[in-house]
C-alpha cells in the first residue's frame, strides 16, 4: 500500500478539514398543497403530499 512520502504541515491539514464549512446550506421551499417550508426534493411532512400526490399518511393533530 502506498505511503505518503512527505509530511504534510498542519496548516494544510486543518484547511483541508475545514472545508465542509463551505458547503452551501439547503434552502427550504415552500410546499405547494399546504404552503408550509419544506426540503426540496422531500414529501412535506405537514401534509404528506409529493409531486401533486400524496405519497404518506401524516397523522392528524388534536
Amino acid at each position: 500500500m502506498a505511503l505518503p512520502k512527505r509530511r504534510h504541515s498542519k496548516a494544510r491539514t486543518n484547511s483541508r478539514r475545514a472545508n465542509w464549512l463551505r458547503i452551501p446550506t439547503v434552502e427550504a421551499s415552500i410546499c405547494p398543497n399546504c404552503r408550509e417550508p419544506k426540503l426540496p426534493h422531500r414529501a412535506c411532512l405537514s401534509c404528506g403530499y409529493y409531486k401533486g400526490r400524496q405519497v404518506i399518511q401524516v397523522a392528524e393533530e388534536k
